[in-house]
């Protein structure tokens, strides 16, 4: 029996997970590994760190498999998407820690960039918004601030990467410097409509052509792994949150995935063009595959599941995230409390990185139950604003949201979410559809699996949840966020 290993590289743990050709999970292994914050609203992570648990993952879920590496056919690889790093082509060294897609220190610069009116020529050529959440200029801020970086940049000796890119690097011994096309796609160096690096926005970002990867398609061999003493062909490559996409089986347009991690990230795809949004959302590369790209529409949300975390770690609410459900369901609602997660700005489609977490409509009545489902409901709501401009955008109404991640296990935060949208929820049996969604672009580029449509035929349900909630308490609850949000917003000077 053959397998496909994914290689899921998150932005809190490094997962491996093996899978069989009927899409099951046959073992999984985590390891979590640290976060660095340096100042305020920087985020930073080692990459030797992450390349370590990630190595360690891979051999231990082998090993719980009880495979060997010849069993497996092929890797997929998925990552926390936008997280930056800079690394000596000739010593394999980073030359300073991987500045995280959750970062805000260059908010400043993309500040003046809107003021010097570069906003509409990143957003015509690459479908993103100006945002410190970018690739382009945590680059930037590591040329100007590592000490002789720029000048072993412009001599061809530094390479960048976003986490695919590295992870590849370190698996094939130095020998391969790719990216796909989705990743690049979040760079804010990436012109969407020719498939390449663009010459006038690295000219913009002072950022030399030969620190970047060759951009590979999602699906295709572009190396071979030496994992326990094998060699193993690496086939699939995608952001995290385009990995999810394809793992839910969404290749037609119209169709819309969730994913509840860390942060939280709509994806609707939309086809072989891009859709410029009117709306504040992202237009982004689903996948290429044999030539082919197709794009979809993002939104995406900073803190979603970061926010349960926070209140396990930072205020000891409870011993373990899966409590949170239990707390929250011993309230019937949230007292009037509203918990805005904008710890690290407000993503999709609002875009102020300036704005901070508020917890509003406190009262003496208040526990701790309330703040718990005010957390969970702020994720909601989060996502409303997205679908909100999503839909208005692609003039579609939508008829199901898939769900997956961590918190798309909580049945009480489904149902809200469900209520708030009035829109059924699909929770598939298999919910780690980022790792799953590796595997299968990895299984298709070597011919585990033969096709899309053969692929599409494994994705099925474990539960969806129905609208039940009145109109009137579901627009007073919105009312109440609106006010909410309006308070966290432009809390930074």
């Amino acid at each position: 029996m053959k397998y496909i290993l994914a290689l899921d590289q998150g932005t809190t743990s490094s997962r491996a997970i093996v899978f069989d050709r009927a899409g099951r999970i046959k073992a999984v292994a985590q390891k979590e590994f640290p976060q660095i914050f340096p100042k305020p609203g920087w985020v930073e992570h080692d990459p030797e760190a992450i390349w370590k648990t990630q190595l360690a993952t891979a051999k231990a879920c082998l090993k719980k498999a009880k495979l060997r590496a010849d069993n497996i056919a092929a890797i997929g690889i998925t990552n926390q998407r936008e997280t930056t790093v800079i690394w000596d082509r000739k010593t394999g060294k980073p030359i300073h820690n991987a500045i995280v897609w959750q970062d805000r220190r260059t908010a400043r610069e993309c500040d003046r960039l809107k003021s010097a009116g570069k906003a509409s020529l990143i957003g015509r050529k690459t479908g993103l918004v100006v945002d410190a959440y970018f690739s382009a200029t945590k680059i930037a801020w590591l040329l100007k601030n590592v000490k002789g970086a720029r000048a072993l940049a412009k001599s061809g000796r530094l390479a960048f990467g976003t986490i695919d890119t590295w992870l590849i690097w370190k698996l094939t011994g130095g020998t391969k410097h790719v990216t796909d096309a989705s990743n690049a796609s979040r760079t804010m160096l990436y012109n969407l409509r020719t498939g390449t690096w663009d010459a006038e926005l690295l000219k913009l970002f002072k950022i030399p052509r030969n620190l970047l990867p060759e951009i590979c398609g999602s699906s295709e061999v572009v190396g071979e792994a030496k994992l326990l003493g094998k060699t193993i062909p690496i086939a699939g490559i995608a952001g995290d949150q385009q990995a999810a996409l394809f793992g839910q089986c969404c290749t037609k347009p119209g169709m819309v995935k969730n994913t509840y991690g860390t942060g939280c990230f709509m994806l609707m795809q939309t086809g072989t063009k891009p859709i410029t949004s009117k709306n504040n959302l992202l237009s982004t590369v689903a996948w290429r595959i044999n030539g082919r790209t197709e794009f979809a529409l993002e939104g995406s949300i900073f803190i979603a599941g970061a926010v349960t975390q926070w209140l396990r770690d930072g205020l000891n609410f409870f011993k373990s995230a899966a409590e949170i459900e239990k707390l929250a369901a011993s309230v019937k609602d949230n007292g009037g409390v509203y918990l805005v997660p904008a710890f690290a700005g407000l993503g999709a489609p609002h875009w102020d990185q300036h704005a901070r977490g508020a917890l509003c409509g406190l009262t003496r009545g208040a526990t701790k139950a309330h703040i718990a489902r005010a957390a969970l409901e702020g994720i909601a709501y989060q996502v409303h604003d997205v679908l909100s401009a999503m839909e208005a955008d692609a003039k579609i109404r939508l008829r199901e949201l898939r769900v997956d991640g961590g918190a798309s296990a909580n049945n009480l935060l489904m149902q809200f979410q469900s209520d708030l949208l009035n829109v059924p929820i699909a929770r598939p049996k298999v919910t780690e559809t980022t790792a799953l969604g590796a595997a299968y672009l990895a299984g298709l580029a070597v011919g585990y699996w033969k096709s899309q449509k053969d692929i599409a035929s494994q994705w099925g349900i474990d539960k969806r949840f129905k609208p039940h909630m009145k109109p009137i308490t579901r627009k007073n609850l919105l009312k109440g966020w609106e006010k909410a949000l309006e308070r966290s917003r432009r809390w930074e000077d």
